[in-house]
């Protein structure tokens, strides 16, 4: 089951993860609240999006992203 980890705030930042995690193999979930036909709205209200990861990585993530 899926677990939100960490809000994001930018595309840099998902990127920048993205790359950390699939470096290290660890599967995960960037998730995007931009939605084109509300022209972005929810991530004025929601932020970027959100990483989400299995609940048995979060530790491993958590101190991957530590230093970001």
């Amino acid at each position: 089951m899926n677990k939100k980890i960490k809000e994001l705030n930018s595309d840099i930042e998902a990127l920048r993860i993205r790359e950390i995690l699939e470096s290290n193999n660890i599967p995960h979930i960037i998730r995007s609240f931009h939605d084109s036909s509300y022209d972005g709205i929810f991530q004025n209200q929601l932020g970027w999006g959100v990483l989400e990861a299995d609940e048995k990585d979060v530790a491993e993530i958590l101190e991957l992203l530590k230093d970001l």
